[in-house]
């Protein structure tokens, strides 16, 4: 199993190599400043979007020079160069979407995590990513870096996620979410995968499963498409 924090060296290489190729440059922006130019009249993903203008990439010398005397440690971007990637997701199918200059390597130096996830997938040779819906928009930024940096491009399955009552991301503010929690509900482990289960179409409910059960009626093409909300109870 690979640590990401043991393979800094990997992921400098990697960098390394797409600043050889001149696709890389420093950026100062904060988050701040990145939302104020997105939300301008201007913008061009309006105030909901979350690409980079690319303010740091047309900078005059004057100005970054300005930047560098600051003595704010700059990230390190990619130069997209506007690209359009196409692929197909086992679950949302056909997607295409354009890339943004994202980040490589942080103002803290330290790997972004769209460089370091590309290349720890690469060697250890997977094959297939299956993750939360919530990342399916990183997925072209990913094949992108593969392709720039010469590694094969596993396929992918966005599943969606699990939402608290608020419609949010299930998390620990949403109060009893962990086995533990639902024992001392009286909850046992099989109440919870019965649950799971019923939420991904694989059981109805007061049907008994178990793992193997499971494991021979999964079917990918049947999976739900949309989020499944977590009640106070199985």
């Amino acid at each position: 199993m690979l640590r990401q924090s043991e393979r800094r060296e990997r992921h400098r290489a990697a960098l390394e190599q797409l600043r050889a190729s001149g696709r890389v440059y420093p950026c100062w922006c904060t988050r701040a400043e990145i939302r104020e130019a997105a939300s301008a009249p201007h913008g061009a993903g309006g105030a909901e979007s979350t690409a980079y203008p690319g303010t740091c990439k047309h900078l005059t010398s004057a100005a970054r020079a300005d930047r560098e005397r600051s003595g704010r440690r700059p990230a390190l971007r990619l130069d997209a160069d506007g690209q359009r990637l196409a692929f197909v997701d086992r679950l949302h199918g056909a997607m295409e979407a354009a890339v943004d200059d994202l980040v490589l390597w942080r103002g803290d130096d330290t790997p972004a995590y769209n460089l370091a996830v590309v290349v720890d997938d690469a060697d250890q040779g997977i094959g297939e990513v299956v993750r939360g819906d919530d990342l399916l928009d990183t997925t072209p930024r990913q094949l992108l870096l593969q392709r720039l940096l010469d590694l094969p491009s596993p396929s992918y399955a966005h599943v969606p996620l699990v939402l608290g009552p608020d419609g949010a991301r299930l998390a620990k503010r949403h109060g009893a979410v962990t086995l533990a929690d639902r024992a001392v509900r009286g909850e046992t482990p099989a109440d919870v995968l019965a649950w799971m289960a019923r939420s991904l179409a694989l059981a109805t409910p007061g049907v008994a499963v178990d793992l193997p059960s499971l494991l021979a009626r999964f079917d990918p093409d049947v999976l739900p498409r949309a989020a499944t909300t977590f009640r106070d109870s199985p």
